[in-house]
């Protein structure tokens, strides 16, 4: 009996001696400098993404600045101050250019009727195609998009309305019928500067397809009014450039491209607000584009805002990269800098450039903002 009580007094020591040495190699673990301390395992997900592009990042006004060179076939500095009197009264016409049938065109007289009909699940293909073939010319411009490479779906062409309907779809030929019936606009003599009618509608068409999928996808807002921003942009940007080039024309002056760029920048939002307005578009149409004016951008934007000005800014960057003018690196930092990271933003790039995603293991995959 005692022996056993011995016994049990000595494994009770030892026990207790064990765990007071351990608490003390313990503790010293803990009191060592964060220095020399093993770094904690980090998981993949954690680690920073690696550059995506070493080529600059284009900012958003460098990029339709590019453009603006594009569409006028030269490099565009500042204006000279022998040009600002030219300047001033062009911004004097521009005042009432938005209800000038010769600059600003009245609302499409189909426009309504045609937005009543796809908006309407109850109407029928051929129904549809009836109407649309009651304007020769809308049935040639629906055409001529149906067959681009936007919205072309196989090697086999577009004859017909009712073949357009059955192969793009109501909601697409809803988005087709606004952009053909502002096209016509577009068809402009440039005199000097020839290439810029055809670079702005290239850009308005791919603005008008961008921002109408930011806005259903990212901002969950109307993707039709979003479509209708883009091309009332683009309309804005013909009559600027219109009445500039009768201004000069009528002092007998050659027309000077840094002086309308300007111009371009300052009045273009301004002036498509003004044909919104003379359209009786809605409220929230006139607030997007005023989101738009230079100085307002950078304060709390509409949704429909938002949408306008990304739709613009990627569909820039497509025709510059389509064009050849910047590669795919530089699009790509670009792109990453104005936050269009994920999947939702590259099938967007693929389906403005043609252009088939790549394979490179650098391309992040965030979701969308």
């Amino acid at each position: 009996m005692l022996r056993g009580l011995l016994f049990l007094a000595v494994a009770a020591g030892l026990v207790v001696l064990l765990v007071t040495l351990v608490r003390r190699v313990m503790r010293g673990r803990d009191e060592r400098p964060a220095a020399v301390r093993p770094p904690a395992e980090v998981s993949p997900s954690a680690l920073p993404a690696p550059e995506a592009s070493s080529a600059p990042a284009l900012t958003h006004e460098q990029v339709l600045h590019r453009l603006h060179e594009l569409a006028f076939s030269c490099d565009v500095g500042e204006p000279h101050a022998s040009q600002e009197d030219i300047a001033a009264a062009v911004t004097n016409a521009l005042a009432t250019a938005a209800t000038e049938p010769r600059y600003a065109p009245r609302r499409p007289m189909l426009l309504p009727q045609l937005l009543r009909a796809v908006s309407d699940s109850e109407t029928s293909r051929r129904e549809l195609s009836t109407l649309i073939a009651k304007d020769p010319a809308l049935v040639g411009s629906l055409l001529k998009l149906a067959n681009s490479q936007y919205y072309r779906v196989n090697s086999q062409p577009v004859e017909s309305v009712d073949r357009a309907v059955a192969v793009i779809g109501t909601e697409g030929i809803r988005s087709l019928i606004a952009a053909a019936l502002v096209q016509p606009v577009f068809r402009v003599s440039g005199g000097a500067f020839g290439q810029f009618p055809e670079v702005v509608w290239e850009h308005t068409f791919l603005a008008a397809n961008a921002s109408e999928t930011y806005a259903a996808v990212v901002v969950n807002s109307d993707p039709f009014a979003a479509q209708l921003l883009a091309l009332l942009n683009g309309l804005g940007a013909i009559v600027v450039f219109r009445v500039a080039l009768d201004q000069y024309a009528s002092r007998g002056e050659s027309p000077d491209a840094a002086t309308i760029v300007s111009l371009l920048d300052r009045h273009t939002a301004s002036v498509a607000r003004n044909i919104a307005a003379s359209w009786d578009l809605s409220g929230r149409i006139l607030a997007a584009l005023e989101d738009q004016i230079p100085g307002t951008m950078a304060h709390d934007p509409t949704p429909l805002g938002r949408a306008l000005r990304f739709g613009r800014f990627i569909g820039a960057l497509a025709v510059l990269n389509t064009r050849g003018i910047i590669d795919d690196e530089a699009a790509r930092a670009a792109l990453l800098a104005n936050g269009a990271a994920g999947a939702h933003f590259e099938r967007m790039w693929e389906r403005l450039t043609g252009k088939q995603r790549s394979d490179d293991p650098r391309r992040p995959v965030a979701s969308v903002r």
